[in-house]
């Protein structure tokens, strides 16, 4: 008969449990973040093996880098602002009017986000170019005289793109509260003889302001960090930093270029999610928060009606649009509508520029992405175990380090992987490499969907099962299991979804003879000639399935806010 372990010896335990879960978390970050990261680092301060801070002098007062800077920093806040003006008002009508449809809408407009950054780019190479359905359309009504309309290559196709993109981030973020928000207030108001406007601007724009600066925050990262979509829609002289990291590497073969950029975009990259987690801790309301139900409006009013159609029709244009016109695209051949670029993509045996078949890119990204998933949900989820088991400063410090590649620039992630792994492990060039980066990004969402989930569980329920003497291991397999394994499932598709899409670390290190679907798509993109667009439009409409299909999959699994955008 097992002695029954006295709190002591539990408390001590359940320590020598945590330290043991870190070990794999904490290794992984080391290898494959703060080593390639801490390369680049020394590479842009120390070329020559000593550190020179010459180097990082001439680089940032390059009239070439300060024009990149620039461009960066001015485009990705007037993308924010953008944003901000367009999906305000859709995050009240989708968080405060009644209308049929509203949860279908509500989760249709968070698929963007969580489209691959190739796929934004290509739907808006087939929105905004010669062939656009605007061109064919303006053909018709004014024949051979018709100004043909292209936007390829120009900042308005990047700042679309970006509003496209980042929309879902403004309407879950600023919508998530304005729909707690008591309604009652600015009823009040009204009473008081206050007009719309002015009890919208000071009742609950006021209790607002927190979310709008946390979700300005987050996007203007987002937009700073932009990477795919400028790479296919920016012409010569629009480059952002990520962007010139990729040239400086893989065209100009210049690493001390590349690394002084890499640290001017770290250092970005930190303040902004400084000033995001401080905006975010801000952003809760000391005002009486109601059901999100309850403030639902039906729209009365004539003005309100439209106001409503208008913001509908904003959507449908700025977010369906894309996506419809780049599958319509996809079916263009020579003699009409068809599947031919799809057939060709499963059966045309030739090494075209992708240097293999087509259609192994789209079983590449399969396989990459499963094993990226399972790296991550391993990572992930004994981060956040130990974490859950754990309050020390060490699991503190895991926990919050295991964010940070979130925020880091994934093309500094892959250029650090290019230049740092080489020894010891000796992995550069290994196809090992393409899951392990898109893992790195991916395991903070494992860890951020089931954290909150472990932490719910009784503590009284592992303790009774380690009295009656079962291991560690089996708790955690009688006991957690069960109760995290629909979040479990949650954590799997964000994870799948994140690394069949990655493209900015991807395009680094997959090899040539290895490239996935967005790898695919930006090669076929960069090669004239109509079989390779339409197969490039082909496999980015897939590629939009694939992840459309497994958020709707989240959207299912989740229970309450677990999985929750």
């Amino acid at each position: 008969m097992s002695a029954t372990p006295t709190g002591t010896t539990a408390r001590t335990a359940r320590r020598g449990a945590t330290l043991a879960l870190l070990v794999v978390p904490a290794g992984f970050l080391a290898v494959f973040f703060v080593l390639p990261v801490g390369t680049i680092v020394w590479t842009g301060l120390a070329p020559e093996g000593s550190p020179e801070l010459g180097v990082l002098g001439r680089v940032l007062t390059d009239p070439s880098v300060r024009g990149v800077a620039w461009f960066t920093l001015w485009q990705a806040v007037v993308s924010t602002g953008l944003t901000l003006a367009v999906a305000l008002p859709g995050a009240y009508v989708l968080s405060r009017v009644a209308f049929r449809g509203r949860r279908a809408i509500q989760a249709a407009v968070t698929v963007p986000f969580v489209l691959p950054t190739v796929v934004v780019g290509s739907a808006f190479l087939a929105l905004l170019g010669p062939r656009s359905p605007i061109n064919t359309a303006m053909t018709v009504l004014l024949g051979d005289a018709a100004p043909t309309l292209d936007l390829r290559r120009s900042v308005t196709a990047i700042l679309l793109a970006h509003v496209f993109f980042n929309y879902a981030v403004v309407v879950r973020t600023v919508g998530g509260l304005w729909a707690l928000i008591d309604p009652r207030l600015e009823d009040a108001a009204r009473v008081l003889g206050a007009s719309r406007w002015q009890a919208f601007r000071e009742v609950s724009l006021p209790l607002l302001r927190p979310a709008i600066a946390s979700a300005a925050a987050i996007v203007f990262l987002f937009t700073f960090t932009s990477f795919g979509v400028v790479l296919i829609l920016g012409g010569p002289g629009r480059a952002t930093i990520e962007v010139e990291i990729h040239r400086a590497t893989t065209q100009l073969l210049d690493l001390p270029l590349a690394s002084a950029l890499a640290m001017l975009q770290l250092v970005a990259v930190v303040a902004s999610l400084a000033v995001y987690g401080r905006l975010q801790r801000q952003a809760t309301s000391e005002h009486a928060l109601v059901d999100a139900d309850a403030a639902l409006r039906t729209p009365r009013t004539r003005g309100e009606r439209w106001f409503l159609r208008g913001n509908l029709a904003v959507m449908a244009g700025l977010l369906a649009a894309p996506l419809l016109v780049l599958a319509e695209r996809s079916l263009v051949t020579d003699a009409g509508y068809g599947l031919d670029h799809y057939v060709s993509l499963a059966t045309d045996e030739r090494a075209t520029v992708l240097a293999v078949p087509a259609g192994e890119a789209i079983r590449n990204s399969l396989v990459f992405g499963l094993g990226a998933t399972l790296v991550a949900l391993v990572v992930g989820g004994l981060a956040a175990t130990a974490a859950t088991l754990g309050r020390g400063r060490l699991t503190s410090v895991v926990d919050r380090a295991l964010m940070v590649p979130l925020g880091t620039s994934a093309v500094t992630v892959g250029f650090g992987f290019l230049i740092a792994l080489d020894r010891p492990l000796d992995l550069r060039g290994s196809p090992l490499l393409v899951p392990l980066a898109q893992a790195l990004i991916a395991t903070p969402f494992v860890v951020r969907t089931l954290l909150p989930v472990l932490r719910s569980i009784d503590q009284r329920l592992r303790d009774a099962a380690a009295v009656l003497g079962a291991s560690p291991l089996r708790v955690w397999r009688e006991v957690d299991l069960p109760i995290i394994g629909r979040a479990l499932l949650v954590a799997a598709g964000f994870s799948f979804a994140i690394a069949v899409g990655e493209f900015g670390a991807t395009v680094f290190v997959a090899r040539a003879n290895l490239p996935t679907m967005p790898v695919a798509i930006f090669r076929l993109l960069g090669r004239p000639g109509v079989a390779n667009f339409g197969q490039a439009m082909a496999m980015s409409t897939l590629l939009a399935a694939i992840t459309a299909a497994a958020l709707l999959a989240i959207d299912r699994l989740r229970v309450g806010s677990v999985g929750r955008f």
